[in-house]
């Protein structure tokens, strides 16, 4: 395994603590700021939108830049908006971090997939992204869960002081130990008009499309989950970190086996997980109220919702494969846009009174949404295949064409 790839993990694993830890940090945040719960979680909805905005805008304009020198910058921008949370005197100042520090985490993870996956051969490429993602779930085994102690212990200040020492960290690990002609085979971008024509094809929207419902469905029930934790399961509050480590261990073996699985096929490793992700979801929606059953789905949504990542991030690369720095980026601003989505979807639940399951039912109906675009794609898919082997080849690429749009 090229070490590189563990330098961009550990980029990864940074950018993933201050996405996720928020989370067990949210009633020690809304306490401190006097705000609600909902408006507390805007911290994460506007770190999510934030990501989206960075994933196109920054990645167009490090379309000509050298990729080891755009994750260099990028991760700087990362550290200066988490020194920025963690001295924040208030809410908004507290909301301006986090989406300076979201800024860089759409880019790094979109033209971070395009040099994973230039670092190994094509039969691995989807197990490489999946490596570099293992950043985000060792973020939630450990990071999340300890990050949530410190913070508890300490302040959670301490716990921004600390992520912005393992951004500066991550820096100097993409500096020594990526390659600059890392990816360099993975068609360097032509600039803006090269990489926007990858947008022509049907099948990248469909699978932005089903990016933002697939994962924002998890993410939806996640956001508020130390809320259901506490007050429907009734564990007590120190007991969620340790919880958060069972849901992180969910995340990392789900991660790896979807990556394994995308490998062989990307579509029917998609269906499968996505349709037994809602299963679970209605599950743990149901069950919510029982301790042993509530651990057991806890993990078994964190196994399921990341097992999506690497073939997600995987297909838009595949349908945009001539220019895919800013189809891997816009996917990941898909991503942060189902987490906006499902972030919100849950607020609205909550603030209508509907408890604190409410998320996780919402998440399951946008789950099911994402489930039945990649039924879509994969048969359109599945036709242009067959179209194409009984098309002559001089005119199977234009029929083709015609099938993705």
């Amino acid at each position: 395994m090229p070490i590189g790839l563990i330098a961009l993990a550990l980029g990864g694993f940074g950018i993933g603590l201050t996405e996720f830890v928020i989370m067990g940090l949210l009633p020690e945040v809304s306490a401190d700021f006097a705000v609600s719960e909902a408006t507390a979680g805007w911290l994460i909805s506007g770190y999510a939108l934030a990501v989206v905005v960075g994933a196109l805008l920054l990645t167009l304009a490090m379309a000509r830049m050298d990729r080891k020198n755009a994750l260099a910058l990028l991760l700087g921008v990362f550290v200066v908006g988490n020194v920025l949370s963690a001295i924040a005197p208030d809410y908004w100042t507290m909301m301006s971090g986090r989406i300076i520090a979201a800024l860089a985490h759409g880019a790094f993870f979109g033209i971070g997939s395009v040099v994973a996956a230039g670092m190994v051969d094509r039969t691995r490429k989807a197990a490489a992204i999946a490596i570099m993602f293992t950043g985000l779930t060792a973020a939630n085994v450990l990071g999340v869960p300890f990050g949530t102690m410190l913070g508890q212990a300490a302040g959670w200040r301490s716990t921004f002081w600390a992520i912005s020492v393992i951004g500066v960290l991550a820096l100097i690990g993409i500096l020594t130990f990526v390659p600059r002609t890392a990816g360099a085979d993975e068609a360097p971008s032509a600039g803006i008009r090269s990489e926007l024509r990858a947008f022509k094809s049907g099948q990248v929207w469909l699978s932005i499309a089903v990016t933002v419902l697939g994962y924002g469905g998890m993410f939806g029930a996640f956001t508020y989950i130390a809320f259901t934790l506490t007050e429907v399961s009734h564990f007590s509050a120190s007991t969620v970190p340790w919880l958060l480590i069972l849901f992180g261990v969910g995340l990392f073996v789900g991660n790896a086996m979807g990556g394994k699985a995308a490998d062989r096929n990307v579509d029917r490793t998609l269906l499968v997980i996505l349709a037994v992700l809602v299963v679970v979801l209605v599950a743990f929606a149901l069950t919510a109220g029982n301790r042993p059953l509530t651990i057991v789905f806890l993990v078994l949504m964190g196994g399921f919702g990341f097992a999506t990542v690497p073939g997600l991030q995987m297909r838009v690369m595949n349908y945009a494969k001539n220019a895919p720095t800013l189809a891997s980026g816009a996917n990941i601003g898909a991503f942060n846009v189902g987490n906006a989505l499902g972030a919100w979807l849950g607020g609205v639940t909550i603030t209508a009174g509907w408890g604190y399951t409410s998320p996780i039912w919402a998440g399951s109906a946008i789950t099911f949404l994402g489930l039945i675009v990649m039924v879509i794609a994969a048969t359109n898919a599945r036709r242009a295949a067959r179209i194409s082997a009984q098309t002559p080849r001089h005119a199977a690429p234009q029929v083709v064409e015609e099938y993705s749009r």
